[in-house]
């Protein structure tokens, strides 16, 4: 893109007053944006983002970056923007993805912190933003028949297996609207938490705020779709967060009692709406190397399906024909 790179630097010296600095390709994203690290003569470090306005709209990501700023989130401050070309100047939070530092030993030091993080984001002002409702909920999981069922794996579904999906998507979005509502960061994982040395974690990517249901940032981190852990380790962190959750107000001790069921079904709806995320990634947008996420997230949803009877005839659909068609594929 030649001509956005000559008009991100005739930003930065025009408007910005950056001279004699270096840019270097940052990160990729699962959109059009592009990030890119600018390195200043001083050795101090920005991020630039660049969103094509054709594609992406800068608007959303400024106005959830302020609530999350006001609201003592670590998120990267705003230096300099140019909403009408599509380029946002931004302090630099590193490269230390939490994907790549989780390991045994790190694992509790980091959940709580991004726990701790993840109650500030739940108590920051949510007023105006989109309603995370029925809607908006079914066309998620429709991305799962649509992309991952008939596009990527040319499943042909029978009626009954299209009134059981229904029945299913109709239960989960129950659940889903049954729960206390937050400001939900909606993609709150191990790709958009950094380590950072001081305030840590950094959160990005939370252009998509909206206002949802009190789980889904949690399932989001806890049943990452592209990092596993037993299940009686998420249970543990799941007690630690109903505590917190507690006393931050954010729960009382009724609804505390079915945050475990809240917080299964939740992760179904999205892991089902991951999945179809991930095929589409691939077939429309020529993004092919999240396929290979797909079979751990619907593997969370076949363990939910042991203990969760609801969800057992989407497990049982999900063993006869999706997971051997994905082996097939």
């Amino acid at each position: 893109m030649p001509g956005r790179e000559a008009q991100m630097h005739d930003w930065l010296e025009g408007r910005c007053g950056l001279f004699g600095f270096s840019l270097v390709p940052a990160s990729s994203d699962a959109s059009f944006r592009r990030y890119f690290r600018l390195h200043l003569p001083d050795g101090e470090t920005r991020i630039v983002m660049d969103a094509p306005p054709a594609h992406e709209d800068c608007c959303p990501f400024v106005a959830v970056n302020q609530r999350l700023e006001a609201a003592g989130v670590h998120v990267p401050h705003i230096h300099a923007q140019d909403l009408e070309r599509g380029f946002l100047l931004l302090e630099d939070l590193g490269d230390r993805l939490y994907l790549g530092e989780l390991d045994e030993a790190s694992a509790d030091r980091l959940y709580g912190e991004a726990m701790d993080t993840l109650l500030r984001i739940q108590r920051a002002d949510a007023s105006g933003l989109p309603d995370y409702d029925r809607a908006l909920l079914a066309r998620e999981m429709a991305l799962f028949p649509d992309w991952l069922l008939e596009v990527h794996l040319g499943l042909d579904l029978a009626p009954a297996e299209r009134r059981m999906l229904g029945s299913v998507f109709e239960h989960l979005i129950d659940n889903a609207l049954a729960q206390p509502r937050v400001l939900v960061h909606r993609d709150y994982h191990s790709r958009n938490l950094l380590v950072c040395d001081a305030d840590s974690p950094g959160v990005i990517d939370h252009q998509d705020a909206v206002f949802g249901p009190i789980t889904y940032d949690l399932v989001s981190l806890l049943r990452d779709c592209y990092i596993a852990w037993p299940h009686e380790r998420v249970a543990g962190w799941l007690e630690d967060y109903a505590e917190a959750a507690v006393a931050a107000g954010l729960l009382d001790e009724v609804q505390c009692a079915r945050l475990p069921e809240w917080f299964d079904l939740m992760g179904v709806q999205r892991h089902l709406k991951a999945a179809g995320i991930f095929a589409r990634l691939c077939h429309r947008d020529g993004k092919a190397g999240y396929l290979g996420d797909i079979p751990r997230t619907l593997g969370y949803i076949l363990a939910v399906a042991e203990w969760r009877p609801s969800v057992a005839p989407l497990a049982g659909f999900l063993e006869r024909r999706v997971m051997p068609a994905l082996q097939a594929a």
